[in-house]
């Protein structure tokens, strides 16, 4: 009994310090991440300021994208705390998934066309509704086209699909992008894992397993390097009305 209980301290302390580990690793992680568009909004705020840039549009413009990405950054880790905490809140209803992801797809024509990516959409209209938090689904599907876009090469494409199989509808997203490097694939849904080349937080990916999972549905992801990517994302169709 006592080696027993001696095992189980063992391994509790074991946890413990894992846990400490990884809660130095996130928060260096964090200043990491923050520390980049500080630099920026500092940098240029400075120059204006000792009257080394003018005030003008394109030394103001710096600034501006620099907060946005902070804007972003803090309300990914706002949703990464309220997963962990179990306090993520979902306003479900019942949404039409294709609807939906038709109008991520619109907003997403600018930055395409800009990025010289050829965006487009394989849509059923006669899937299931799901029922979901539209504004968290809307910003997980979002987060894996803005990835699609930025890792394909211009004259490159990403299609969005919609399909229902069964009960399910899968919405699936497949790019010609430069792919993820299979020793990182299996650790893509983890917090700021991401390529070298990659120029995002690394929090994007875990941030929409995290939305999918709390609703109770799954993601999926293939790549190969120099081939391209493909997300799939699987939801519960809602149950039928009883009328």
């Amino acid at each position: 009994e006592m080696r027993s209980v001696a095992r189980a301290f063992n391994a509790m302390s074991a946890r413990l310090k894992l846990t400490d580990e990884q809660r130095r690793s996130f928060l260096a992680d964090v200043a990491h991440e923050l520390r980049t568009p500080l630099s920026v909004i500092r940098g240029q705020a400075e120059g204006i300021a000792d009257g080394v840039y003018p005030a003008d549009a394109a030394h103001i413009e710096p600034i501006l994208d620099a907060t946005r990405g902070l804007e972003v950054l803090v309300e990914d880790l706002r949703t990464l705390v309220l997963t962990d905490a179990g306090s993520l809140v979902l306003n479900r209803e019942p949404v039409d998934p294709t609807v939906l992801v038709h109008d991520v797809l619109a907003s997403f024509k600018a930055q395409a066309e800009a990025a010289e990516v050829n965006l487009a959409g394989d849509l059923d209209y006669g899937v299931p509704t799901v029922d979901v938090d539209p504004a968290r689904m809307r910003s997980a599907i979002a987060n894996v086209i803005s990835n699609a876009i930025r890792h394909t090469p211009p004259g490159g494409s990403v299609r969005v699909g919609v399909q229902s199989t069964g009960d399910q509808v899968v919405i699936s997203v497949t790019d010609t992008g430069e792919g993820i490097p299979a020793k990182l694939l299996p650790r893509v849904f983890e917090r700021f894992v991401k390529a070298p080349s990659s120029t995002g937080s690394g929090l994007g990916l875990a941030i929409v397993h995290d939305i999918v999972t709390a609703h109770g549905g799954k993601i999926d992801i293939e790549s190969t390097q120099g081939v391209g990517t493909s997300v799939r994302t699987t939801l519960q169709a809602a149950p039928h009305p009883i009328e």
